[in-house]
């Protein structure tokens, strides 16, 4: 995991600020990102990072659920 961001509003313009603070703080572009299914995200995600893959499965982020 790398950043959890708690905000007031959950629309486009907030998932922008949260990719773009994602990206300064790590320095380079995540290989694959894992959020929730907000339709928002999605968006957001294709516009600042088109590279990246978007996943919304649930327990994806989970690591004991993934190691069975």
């Amino acid at each position: 995991m790398v950043d959890v961001y708690l905000q007031a509003k959950r629309d486009g313009a907030a998932a922008k600020r949260f990719f773009r603070r994602l990206l300064r703080s790590s320095g380079t572009e995540p290989r694959k990102i894992v959020t929730d299914k907000l339709r928002s995200y999605p968006v957001a995600q294709r516009e600042v990072m088109p590279d990246s893959i978007h996943s919304t499965e649930q327990y994806e982020n989970n690591q004991a659920e993934q190691s069975h």
